[in-house]
Formats: structure tokens, sequence, C-alpha cells
């Protein structure tokens, strides 16, 4: 795995949240017969003594002492670009989990392509995502790296179980529809309030979004066979016998880029999809209503988002925290993303108009938010240290710059 630099992979932001488990998966990974002795890390962050906790909690959690001595720490600060870019020049690759990514992405972004490092996110914001695929495809392509947004729960369970559903279909997959279900124990569950900060912002700035989806010029995707039908912003699902409603993370936008790669560089068949969420039963539904309609009301004004973001636990019926939530919850909690595709067995079936295959498939993970997407991230980092040679020069797909 040698780079020619003093570290593969450095964890910027290891003191946050989400950072704190990505920090303790990296160091489950290393310790891995496979990678044992032969992964050079550190992590990277403003405030030296929180950086150190978060090294020796995974130390301590996973009882591996030498990490207190092992791993580098790297003092950087976003507003800073040159302490960014000391710390990019250490790395093969930065895994960046300082976020919101609209406000402080992009300078992380910037760094890693000047300085010939890979940048991995876990970013579910579609105009961060899209923004940095405008400002900067072109020039990591020149660089020689990957700068691979939402690469955790948000987005690689939907994009990755829509190919996953199309080469598991005997036939012509043409239109997939995603549900996830969050399943919890009897603590309950809740989300750090990070995301609620990045939902806030996105909603309040949906005008942006349009405006570099204009400048990148995709054109529509081709419908192949019948058009997939979109449903209601709230809506039964008879699939499933739960109420549903438009999943609102960057899925739709990362599924959408990889099948317009899919399309134009390997002149694949594209897939229309949809994503939903199941919130349960009535009594969830109208809870939800009435916190929705609540918060698209607020989130319009900058006195009401000042609210939103204060409050977070209480305008969102418990389930953003600024505490987050806690190790037992995780434990108790999975998600399941349910796909139902439609096609055609043969191409020429498709003039038929009505599909004539289907086919189900499901993705089943452990918490999302800071089990299974600490594990997504630092898997895809494996991944581009060990298969570089034999990634594609330029890629363009949804998660991919």
């Amino acid at each position: 795995m040698a780079t020619g630099r003093p570290f593969e992979v450095v964890v910027f932001g290891a003191s946050g949240f989400t950072g704190q488990y990505v920090v303790q998966e990296v160091a489950r990974v290393a310790g891995e017969d496979e990678l044992r002795g032969s992964l050079r890390w550190a992590v990277a962050g403003r405030n030296r003594e929180k950086l150190q906790a978060a090294v020796d909690k995974a130390a301590e959690k996973l009882g591996k002492t030498e990490l207190k001595s092992e791993v580098g720490i790297i003092l950087c600060d976003v507003s800073d670009p040159s302490s960014l870019a000391n710390m990019a020049k250490q790395a093969a690759i930065v895994l960046n989990c300082v976020g919101p990514y609209r406000f402080f992405g992009e300078p992380v972004v910037k760094a890693c392509v000047e300085n010939g490092t890979s940048c991995i996110d876990i970013s579910g914001e579609p105009q961060f995502l899209e923004g940095m695929y405008l400002n900067y495809n072109d020039k990591a392509a020149e660089k020689g790296v990957y700068i691979i947004g939402s690469c955790g729960f948000d987005s690689i369970p939907a994009d990755m179980g829509v190919l996953y559903t199309r080469n598991s279909l005997k036939g012509t997959l043409t239109a997939v529809e995603s549900f996830l279900t969050v399943k919890s124990g009897p603590e309950g569950s809740c989300i750090h309030d990070g995301t609620w900060k990045s939902a806030i912002h996105g909603f309040a700035d949906q005008g942006s979004l349009k405006k570099i989806r204009r400048q990148i010029g995709h054109k529509p995707l081709p419908v192949t066979g019948r058009k997939l039908k979109r449903r209601g912003a709230l809506f039964y699902s008879n699939e499933l016998k739960q109420y549903s409603i438009p999943f609102m993370g960057s899925d739709v936008s990362v599924v959408k880029r990889t099948q317009h790669y899919l399309l134009t560089d390997l002149k694949e068949t594209p897939v229309q999809y949809a994503a939903y969420a199941t919130v349960g039963g009535l009594g969830t539904v109208i809870k939800l209503m009435f916190a929705g309609l609540l918060f698209l009301m607020l989130v319009k004004f900058n006195f009401g988002r000042k609210l939103l973001l204060k409050y977070p636990e209480f305008f969102s019926g418990g389930h953003f925290t600024k505490e987050g939530p806690t190790e037992k919850q995780m434990e108790q909690s999975s998600f399941e993303m349910t796909f139902f595709g439609e096609g055609y067995r043969t191409q020429d079936d498709l003039q038929l108009g009505k599909p004539n295959v289907k086919i189900c498939t499901q993705v089943k993970g452990p918490e999302a938010g800071y089990v299974a997407t600490p594990i997504a991230m630092v898997q895809a980092a494996v991944a581009l240290l060990k298969d570089k040679p034999s990634l594609p020069k330029k890629f363009t797909g949804g998660r991919g710059t």
C-alpha cells in the first residue's frame, strides 16, 4: 500500500460525532490480517486534545492500546487553506467528516485536488455533490485523483441496490422504486443534529441546486419502456403495508448521475428511479404531517431557520438531537431498503408497453448513520488504495468525480 506519502488515510474531523466512529472503523480495519501493519493513517482537526481523545476512545473500545502512539495527528482548520494543503500533501486519501458540506466541504475538495490527493466524504447534500462535480471534475481527472461523495448511507445502499437489481434481473430493467425502513429497539432512535442542519439549509436554498444543474447541462434521461409514475407526498404502500413519503436525501441525485454515466460512457439502458421511506401507521402519519408543515413554514424565513437550528429536538419530534444517539440505541437499530423493479424479458418485448417481468431485492444493514456509514466510507478507501490501477481514469458516476 506504499503511496510515497506519510499516510495512506487521514480522517479529517476525527473528533466530531460521526468522525469518531470513522476513526474506530479505520482502526478496526487496519488491524485485520490483510492490512495489519501496512495501513499508515492519521487523524486531523483543530484541537490536538480532542483528536487524541478520539484515538484513545478507539483504542479503548477495540482493546488496542498501541493506537495511542501509532496514529498520527495533523492540526488543520477548514478556514485555513494552507493547513488543508499541508494535510492533503501528507495523505493519499482524505476521509472528510466535516459538515455541513455546503459550508465546509469545498475547501477540502480544493486542497485535495490541487495536491493530488483523493477525497471521500459522506455528504447527503445534492447541491454540494453536484457543485463539486461541476467545479472539480476536469481538474480531478487531470491530477489523476478521485473525489468520491455520498460514500455512506447516503447513498451507497441506493446506488448499489439499483445496480444489483439490474444485474440480477433476467432481462432489461427499466424502473425501480426503493423503500427505506428504519428499525429501532426499546431505547428508540435519533440522529445527530448535523443532518438536521444540512436539511434546513438544503430546503432553504433549492434555487442554487437548480442553477447548478442547468450549468452541468445533463439532458433528461430517456425513458425506456413504461414511464415510472411518481407517488404522492404521502401514500399507502400496498407492497409494504405502511404509509410512505418521498425520501428527501441524495439518493435520487446520485442514482441519476450514475445512470447518466452508464448511458453516455457505457451505452447501457438507463433505469428510472424513485426513492421513498416508510413512516408506519396512521398515528405516525398525523404527527409527521404537523411536523412537516411547521418545518416547511419556518424554513422559508431567516428567523424560522434560527429556531429550527436552535431547537432540533423540539421541532423534529425527538428524531434529531444535539447529543445524537446513544451506543445502546445504535446497537438496537438497523435499516432495510427494499427495491421493486420492473422491466422486459427481451428487447422485442419493449414494444409491448407494459413490463412483463418484475424483481424485488433488499439491502439490509446495521444502524445507518454511525455504524453502516463508517463501514462504507472506510471500505471505499481501502478499495481505492488497493484497486486504483484498475479504476477508470475518467469517472463521472453518481458518487465519483
